[in-house]
Parts: structure tokens; C-alpha cells; sequence
């Protein structure tokens, strides 16, 4: 056997390195993929709620229109109320 020279020690830190480089880009890749996942969620939820908002608001506008309405109906019954006196 060799006794180690400089150069393979050089070469052997060099791999350890990039093995503790390869395993850290996993972990990071990893956890990038939970982001993206997380985040699709988020999306998915915001277009839910914007989905169920627009129902909504959609749903709301008669109601200021009917409460139009019966004001000027009781306008009208109040003056043929006077003008019938």
C-alpha cells in the first residue's frame, strides 16, 4: 500500500466534500419542493375564496335594489295617505 501524498488527501477531502455538498442540495431540494407545494396550495385556496367572494357579491346587489324599492313604496303610500285626507 501507498502511503497517502498530499494530492489524494487533497482529492479524498475534495469527495467528502462533495458528498456533504450533494447530500446539502437534497435537503434544500427537499424543502424547495414543500414550498412549491405549500405555496400551490395557497393558490388553490385564494382562487376558492375569490370564487366564493364574487358568489357573494353577486348575490348581494338586489338586496340594495329591493331596499329601493320598498323605500319609494312607502314614499307613495305615505302620499296617498295625505293626499286621501
Amino acid at each position: 500500500m501507498n502511503p497517502p501524498t498530499p494530492h489524494t488527501d487533497v482529492a479524498l477531502e475534495l469527495e467528502r466534500l462533495r458528498g456533504t455538498m450533494e447530500a446539502g442540495f437534497a435537503r434544500v431540494d427537499g424543502a424547495l419542493a414543500l414550498v412549491v407545494q405549500r405555496n400551490d396550495q395557497t393558490d388553490r385556496l385564494l382562487a376558492d375564496h375569490e370564487a366564493r367572494l364574487d358568489a357573494l357579491e353577486r348575490g348581494r346587489w338586489p338586496l340594495a335594489s329591493v331596499t329601493v324599492l320598498v323605500a319609494l313604496a312607502g314614499v307613495a303610500v305615505a302620499v296617498v295617505e295625505v293626499l286621501a285626507r
